[in-house]
Order: C-alpha cells, then structure tokens, then sequence
C-alpha cells in the first residue's frame, strides 16, 4: 500500500458491521459474508458481499476477483434495458460465487456514475431527444462521471483485499483504485450482448469514455 494514499479519510470508529446474508441466485441458496461500511457522510453507505470456499485457510486466499458495482435502481432493482447494470450485477455475482475468493462491493451512492437518481432520470430524459449520455450529463450540469474510490480503496485494504483481480470495463475505473493504492493484479471483462434500448448507451462508453467493450 502507498503510504498516506488512504489516511485522509476521516470515518467513525464503528465504521462497519458484518453478517451472514443468505440468497437465491440461479436456483441455489448461497450463503455469503456481508460487511456493511459507513463513510464520512450519512450516504455514503458500502456493502460488500464475498464468497470464500470453506476450504480456504484465512491467510492463504487467492487474489481476489471483485466487482465494484455502481448503485442502479433503474437497472438492479426494476432491470431497466436502457443500461446494462442489472445484467453485468448478475454475471459479477455469477462469477463470484464460482472462483474461491470473491467480492461484489456494492456502492449505492455512485447512482448514475455519481450523479444521483433524480438527475440521472432528468438526463434521461434529454437522451429521449437525441443526446448520448455524456452530452446529457453536461446539458443537466452534472459531471460525466463524478464516482470517488477512496471509500472504497479503503474499505478493499480493511477487508485484506489490497490486490485484486477487477472485474470491470471500464480503465478509468482501474486507474483510480491504482491511485488510492490498490494493486490490479488483472483487470478481467464483463461484456454484455446489447438490446435496442441500450445499444447507444454501451456504444457511447465505448466511444467516449474508453470501455473495452
């Protein structure tokens, strides 16, 4: 870890909490550790969901695979086709819980790329007249990407997962995590087919912000 890359965040001694959650997915219960995490503002709330085969001793786990997964509650919770999050939450979970080691870290705050869910739907809109997502984050005065990992960097080192294989399209993502000191050790694609709805969507990552897609 860089020194000082992580020191200037300030957050509360009780800063996280963990459990056991039980889920349906593809058919199976499966059992996963929960760690809930609280950062410095009242929204700025984490979960991380990880699976660990039982065989694995603490201390000798693999390098984890993680997705770090921007909060969508068009697309996780009412699986919107306008974007891809619901499919790409589901695959992540899918390979998660079938490599030893591996964490979904849920950021629900990160809301369309950072900019919350009203001005998400307000840019939205703008798409419905002929704007691409980057041109309507700027026509609302919004940021075309405004997500920070230092809560999350943090989080990664507190949980022992100070390398990781990322499970992401997206460089910039990988480039900032680097930059809060945590160590890539692979970065791993998580392509989904496009539909009529999300097709510019994916096309724009693609184009003008630089997703391997």
């Amino acid at each position: 870890m860089k020194p000082g890359v992580l020191t200037s965040i300030e957050l509360p001694a009780d800063w996280s909490v963990e459990t056991v959650l039980p889920i349906a997915f593809e058919g199976r219960e499966l059992m996963l550790e929960a760690h809930a995490y609280q950062g410095e503002t009242e929204e700025e709330q984490v979960l991380v969901l990880i699976h660990r085969d039982p065989n694995i001793t603490s201390g000798s786990e693999p390098v984890p695979v993680v997705r770090i997964h921007s909060g969508c509650v068009t697309g996780d919770i009412f699986h919107s086709l306008r974007c891809d999050c619901y499919q790409q939450l589901q695959a992540a979970l899918k390979v998660i819980t079938e490599v030893p080691y591996g964490a979904v870290v849920y950021v629900p705050y990160h809301e369309g790329r950072g900019i919350g869910l009203f001005k998400k739907i307000k840019a939205y809109a703008l798409q419905d007249q002929g704007f691409d997502t980057v041109e309507a984050n700027i026509e609302v005065g919004a940021p075309i990407d405004s997500r920070d990992y230092g809560l999350t960097a943090r989080i990664l080192s507190d949980l022992g997962m100070s390398e990781i294989r990322l499970l992401s399209n997206n460089p910039a993502k990988e480039q900032a995590l680097k930059a809060k000191g945590i160590r890539i050790a692979e970065r791993l694609p998580l392509v989904i087919v496009p539909n009529k709805f999300n097709a510019r969507y994916l096309e724009t990552k693609r184009a003008r912000m630089a997703h391997k897609l």
